[in-house]
């Protein structure tokens, strides 16, 4: 059994967006042969319930509190310093201090990166360094710039140029690199050739025991309505602009078939452009106590994303209960899936209202189709199988560091 310090972005518990279902089962996994040491940051008020269940999963842990407004003013500071944004926003001394501190006094043995962010906290430990970058950030922003106008577009840009040159730092110093998928990994390759053989793939998976089909599931949606059910967390700019188009460019022409139809939003903090959508037609949530009803239940669920990087857990957790799926294909193609029997893709507009409406046409294709989509997830998408992936290259580092045998 190890010391490990693991250092996360954002509070690794409750598991209830993206990137902290990932960091979860990241930290259960390592939880369950090691002392994990976490070192994170809390932007939500919500989660100040879970903390005490957070620190039960963990030999130590530190959380700074993060107002998000106030660390997007401070964020500024990089532009002085030529650095990326995203280094000062999650740039915090005490935080800093603990990690020293832990470090020495636990005599940690290694050193667990989650998010390029948090790897300024592991420099100058002198200590093994794994890290998961999820998803290639610095390729986010850039796409950002291109899809907003100046000056927007020039911080963005700006942004994924400083981003791309600290990530190619953290992976040159570090033993081994992580990427969502296969096609983060090679392009990550592409952008950093220096560390192109430190570099792997690490899917994503899904706990399928846990959103599972379960006949004593009520409703949520009213009696007589065909639910179509995106969810996510609303906060999240390409959340946003996905529901934004759909609910514009591709629900009204379903409606004008199915006037049964009404779009659901799932998901924590919705912005004031996602409240302006509701409506007759358009349900938005916010947050909700377990999503699994509204999926279960949906007669179709959509992951129209425009912009979208690495696998998407929406899609996954859809699949896992059962559900028929029609994805953008930015989404689609990070998952190993049967297009047309397991996973629906969906390249523009015209062709998401169209398969949309042939799954409503043809209940029995969506239900096997949903079936279909479940057993894959089963078979290919479980959490352990692909964070075992980790394990080699820790148990590498710890047995280089351990003393020669007299």
């Amino acid at each position: 059994m190890a010391k490990l310090l693991y250092l996360v972005h954002r509070m690794p518990y409750p598991p209830d967006k993206g990137d902290k279902v990932r960091s979860y089962h990241l930290l259960k996994h390592l939880a369950a042969k090691h002392r994990v040491f976490v070192g994170s940051f809390i932007d939500d008020p919500q989660d100040e319930a879970h903390v005490e269940t957070l620190r039960s999963l963990c030999a130590g842990l530190h959380l700074t509190r993060l107002n998000p407004a106030r660390a997007r003013i401070a964020s500024l500071s990089g532009l002085l310093e030529g650095q990326a944004l995203t280094l000062s926003y999650y740039r915090d001394a005490a935080l800093q201090r603990w990690v020293q501190e832990t470090a020495r006094r636990e005599r940690v043995d290694a050193v667990i990166v989650f998010s390029s962010a948090m790897a300024q906290y592991a420099q100058g430990l002198r200590l093994p360094t794994l890290v998961d970058f999820v998803d290639l950030d610095s390729a986010k922003w850039t796409e950002y710039a291109a899809h907003h106008r100046w000056p927007l577009s020039w911080l963005y840009r700006r942004e994924g140029e400083q981003l791309l040159s600290h990530e190619r730092a953290v992976a040159a110093r570090s033993a081994r690199s992580f990427f969502s998928t296969e096609r983060e990994t090679a392009l990550f390759r592409s952008k950093a050739p220096e560390s192109a053989h430190t570099c792997e793939a690490m899917c994503n998976g899904v706990d399928a025991d846990y959103f599972a089909p379960d006949a004593s599931r009520a409703s949520p949606f009213a009696s007589g309505e065909l639910p179509l059910v995106f969810t996510g967390a609303m906060d999240y700019w390409p959340n946003i602009d996905a529901v934004t188009w759909f609910a514009t460019e591709i629900l009204p022409g379903l409606r004008a078939k199915w006037p049964a139809l009404r779009f659901h939003i799932v998901g924590r903090s919705p912005t004031p452009a996602v409240h302006a959508l509701a409506g007759e037609t358009v349900n938005v949530t916010g947050t909700v106590p377990d999503v699994r009803p509204y999926l279960q239940h949906a007669a179709v669920v959509v992951a129209p994303l425009r912009l979208a990087r690495g696998i998407q857990n929406k899609i996954l957790e859809a699949m896992a209960m059962g559900r028929p799926v029609v994805a953008s294909r930015e989404c689609a193609e990070a998952i190993e899936a049967r297009r047309g029997t397991e996973l629906v893709h969906a390249p523009d507009a015209e062709a998401f209202a169209r398969e949309v409406d042939a799954l409503l046409s043809n209940p029995a294709r969506a239900a096997a189709l949903g079936a279909a989509g479940r057993r894959r997830v089963q078979q290919d998408y479980t959490w352990d199988a692909h964070l075992a992936a980790i394990d080699s290259h820790l148990a590498s580092l710890l047995c280089a560091r351990q003393p020669l045998a007299a």
